[in-house]
């Protein structure tokens, strides 16, 4: 199977390289020139997207719907240039709609389309275990199984094409949301003099516990560290799309819409470049604890 995989990013980048490490035939391809050295310089063949090379697959691991368009129709136009029958897997999060569109669009061409949204940050990217939600055909998922068994840990076919991006926008509204709310639970607990280590302990032994409880706060927000590999504008971006997802369904969905209020109420606090976990850090501020230091103090405990 050989791959070419668009977009070198800190996903893109570490995707193709655990690809190449698995065995398989993979040149990358980015717009910019410094992406395209830095992945050279790991050993991984790099060219020009004017010049991509025929392959089984084409995987796209960009910003926003409209450089998956761009990839697509324009430059370097997959529709035209795409060996017939090969695969376009758009592993970015994208806009279902604009997805479903461009899903249609290819499969005239003749090519096959699968959305594969990934999660895991870019260490589940370079140790290959990624999640990653799936849209589209069942044969088309069935053909490029080898490739993403070697990227992921769990894959979940949720759907047709574009479905893949819907529930994406779902998972990732859930974790803003309870970013949010696991934040205010944990300020409410320190305010009242409890740990917050011993708070969260006893917020995941419960109902309420959830993969931001469990994983974002212990490594991220209590550590201090901070450094997910995921922005803070990025979310917002989502939050938008799901917003927008929501609207063109005709759904009143209130909280969704409060959620999106709240990651936009204080566009520098935190800033779009800023890791997105950095949601909760005025809200945690409340408390008047110093969480980095009870994790420590947490640490010494236990060791």
């Amino acid at each position: 199977m050989k791959i070419t995989v668009i977009g070198l990013g800190q996903m893109g980048g570490n995707m193709a390289l655990t690809l190449r490490r698995a065995g398989f035939d993979v040149t990358g391809s980015d717009v910019f020139a410094q992406a395209r050295r830095r992945l050279a310089a790991q050993g991984l063949a790099t060219v020009d997207p004017e010049a991509l090379p025929a392959s089984d697959v084409y995987l796209l691991s960009l910003p926003t719907s409209a450089q998956v368009r761009e990839v697509i129709e324009s430059r370097p136009n997959l529709l035209a240039s795409a060996p017939k029958s090969s695969v376009i897997v758009d592993t970015s999060t994208s806009d279902p709609v604009v997805s479903r569109e461009l899903a249609a669009k290819a499969i005239a061409a003749g090519l096959e389309w699968l959305d594969a949204p990934v999660s895991g940050g870019p260490a589940g990217a370079a140790s290959g275990k990624l999640g990653m939600l799936l849209g589209g055909e069942r044969a088309t998922v069935e053909r490029v199984t080898p490739m993403l068994e070697a990227m992921s840990a769990k894959r979940t076919h949720v759907g047709g094409p574009g479905s893949g991006h819907v529930v994406k926008l779902a998972n990732n509204y859930l974790c803003a949301a309870n970013l949010i709310a696991t934040a205010e639970a944990v300020t409410l607990a320190a305010k009242a003099g409890v740990d917050p280590a011993a708070c969260l302990a006893g917020l995941n032994s419960g109902s309420g516990r959830s993969a931001v409880s469990e994983v974002n706060f212990p490594a991220w927000i209590l550590s201090g560290r901070f450094d997910s590999g995921f922005t803070s504008g990025l979310m917002r971006k989502d939050l938008r799309l799901a917003r927008d997802a929501a609207a063109g369904l005709e759904l009143d969905l209130a909280l969704l819409q409060r959620v999106v209020d709240g990651w936009h109420a204080d566009p520098d606090h935190p800033g779009d470049g800023d890791d997105f976990n950095h949601i909760a850090s005025p809200i945690l501020a409340q408390a008047g604890v110093d969480f980095t230091d009870a994790a420590a103090r947490d640490e010494e405990t236990s060791a």
